[in-house]
Order: C-alpha cells, then structure tokens, then sequence
C-alpha cells in the first residue's frame, strides 16, 4: 500500500442492508479524477438496487478534484477511502476488497451506468454457477454500440498474429481474431478468459483461494493476471449478456494516454514473464519480447503525433 491512508468511514444505512450477514453484494468502485462520472455511476446504481442489499466502497486515489469530497458529503451511507497518493489500480481494488463483506463483490469503473436489472442478472446467474469465479456483463458505448470487452489469454499464437498483422487483416477469423474475440458478437452466455474488470462480479470463495490482484501490475494486466490465476485453479470465468451497463470507457486513462501505453506494455511484458518465462520455446519467447517493445513504440509515436495534431 503506498502512502498514508487519510480514511473517511460511513455506516452504509439506507439500501436495505441491515446486517452484514443480509448482504448480497460489495460494490468496489476505484476513482481517480472522474468526479462527475463517478455521481452518474453512484446515481445508477442507487436507482437500480432492486431490493438487493448492497455495500458500496469508493476508493479515491487522490484524485483532487473533488471527487473524494464529493462522496462525503453527498453520499453519507457510502464507504470511503480517499487516499492521500495515488496507490494505482490493483491497489486500490485490494483496499476495497480486503474490508468488503459480501460474498460477492462487484469490481465496477466510476465511468459505468448500471441499466435496470444488471445486478440482479450477475447475481442469479453467479447463483447459478458455483463454480463461477467471475461473471461479466454485456457492456456498450454511451451511444448504444457494443464495447469488446472480453479477450482470451495472450498465448504465443497471439503475439505471431498481432506481428504479422492478421489480427487487423482478419478480424472475423476465431483463429487470428482470437486475442480480441472480435469474432464475436456478444450476444450468447459462454466462459471467456479474461473479461475488464470495469465490470465483474467476483465470488468472495475465489479469491480467499487465489488472492486478491497482484499489485506489481498496478494499472493494466491485473485483471488478466487474476483471471489467470483463477482459470489454473479449476475456476470458471463467465459472460452473460442478460445483465447489460454502459461503459464510457478510458474516462481516467485518457487523460494520460502516451504514459498508459508504456505502462500497458511494461504490463503485458511482465505477465509474460510471470506466466510463460520457462515455460515456452525460448525464440518464441524472445520474439514476442521484440513484438511487444515494437508495438509499444509504435503506438507512442502514433499517440504522439494525435497529440500535436489537436493541439495546433
């Protein structure tokens, strides 16, 4: 955990939830600048818990905007931590997680709009399957187009796609669109790898069996690296389209682009190293090394021309 935690505790009152035993969901919501995206999502959900008894957690991560203030005063039943540095995204989902008390937690962005019986479709279908680690919702953009939001696992296969380009030559392809699932068009219930984490219900089971998200990946890869883990221990991931929320999408990581693209980056690398060092073919691993410090300069330069582009 870096830095001081300067903590402002409220009793969570008014949502029905009477005792922690009577709790259905933890809702765990990490916020960096997005004051006001942040009231619309808190807004959603109060006006779609549909009798369910929820815990709601905001970590602020210093964010000095507002934002922290603003969910003291205006949502006194609400739990929040409001850290005095930025702890990054795996940490701070660590803080909300380690005081959540419901047997299932919802990992939700400050950015998402909960529609109308969300909650109680992930609910009942992680009922429904036990074995679920995670389920994910169908998400899509503000103006109604579906948002990609599951991939699988970036196995070796995908890195030689990505190099030589099929994966933008063939997206359609279950083959060389496999990394994206661009395939695939949401509109069927089936396990996936690794659906966002801007939205998933967890199963409490699971993660006291795995832990909680690895922290050396504090912004991108935490939520990959989690589904992993889960996957390898005989854990199911799932995605249903009968709960649906909109997505804004990057309304915190677009405000630092050009440093998020090297963090993905430093990210993927480090997954690899943790998941697939020793474990495949040493060229093979060499190459993708080489593919994801290419890719990674040629996003940049491309993010940078963006940038000095709009701003002449």
């Amino acid at each position: 955990m870096q830095g001081e935690l300067a903590t402002i505790w409220q009793s969570a009152v008014p949502l029905g939830v009477a005792t922690v035993n009577d709790l259905d969901m933890s809702v765990c919501i990490v916020n960096w600048r997005t004051r006001e995206p942040l009231r619309n999502c808190l807004e959603s959900l109060a006006s779609n818990t549909e009798g369910l008894a929820l815990q709601i957690i905001v970590v602020d991560n210093a964010s000095g905007d507002g934002s922290a203030e603003m969910v003291a005063s205006d949502y006194p039943h609400i739990e929040l931590i409001a850290n005095d540095e930025n702890a990054g995204y795996a940490a701070a989902n660590n803080q909300a997680l380690r005081i959540s008390r419901a047997p299932y937690k919802l990992l939700l962005n400050p950015d998402i709009i909960v529609r109308p019986g969300a909650l109680r479709a992930l609910l009942q279908f992680a009922h429904e399957h036990p074995s679920a680690a995670a389920v994910a919702p169908r998400l899509v953009y503000p103006d109604g187009r579906l948002q990609h939001s599951c991939r699988s696992f970036p196995t070796p296969d995908i890195i030689l796609w990505e190099l030589l380009g099929l994966s933008r030559i063939a997206p359609r392809s279950p083959i060389f669109g496999k990394y994206r699932m661009s395939w695939w068009d949401y509109d069927e219930v089936r396990q996936v790898d690794q659906p966002m984490a801007s939205a998933l219900l967890l199963n409490g089971d699971a993660l006291k069996q795995v832990g909680l998200f690895d922290e050396t990946f504090p912004i991108f890869f935490n939520d990959v690296d989690l589904g992993y883990r889960l996957k390898q221990a005989g854990w199911q991931i799932w995605f249903t389209p009968a709960a649906q929320m909109i997505h804004e999408h990057g309304a915190s990581t677009s405000q630092v682009r050009r440093r998020m693209i090297i963090e993905s980056h430093r990210s993927f690398r480090r997954f690899y190293r943790k998941h697939y060092r020793g474990k495949m073919n040493l060229v093979w691993y060499g190459l993708a090394m080489v593919a994801l410090v290419g890719g990674c300069g040629v996003r940049f330069a491309a993010q940078t021309l963006r940038d000095a582009f709009h701003s002449a």
